[in-house]
């Protein structure tokens, strides 16, 4: 064993890590490493309560891009239909916008920012 390998391994450190638990690892620690600093993300948020509708309001304030899965709210059909349609009237009160993806996604963007939602 090599004095690098024994060190690493002695502090505990992994030599090998998959993505998910990098993103993750990086999530945690608000750091993108693997990016220069940008003007606006994209951000995949999941609606599990009312909690994370105030976090979807705050990206979209800070002018970022979210996509929501409304999967985990969907076996509560009523709530999960009245915390939509308070984020559409928030996001059209900022001028932004709104579309559904799929059946677990919806696009919302900040002001002045529209989804064409036509196909060709």
């Amino acid at each position: 064993m090599g004095i690098l390998s024994g060190l690493t391994k002695s502090l505990g450190i992994q030599s090998e890590m998959n993505m998910d638990e990098f993103m993750s690892a990086a999530e945690a620690e608000e750091v993108d490493v693997m990016h220069k600093a940008a003007d606006f993300y994209v951000k995949p948020i999941a609606l599990q309560n009312d909690n994370d509708a105030l976090i979807v309001e705050e990206e979209l304030k800070n002018r970022n891009l979210v996509l929501l899965n409304i999967s985990p709210m969907a076996r509560n059909p009523t709530r999960l239909k009245t915390i939509v349609q308070k984020l559409k009237s928030f996001t059209v009160s900022q001028n932004g916008d709104m579309a559904r993806i799929d059946e677990d996604k919806i696009l919302l963007t900040p002001a002045n920012v529209k989804i064409v939602k036509r196909r060709r």
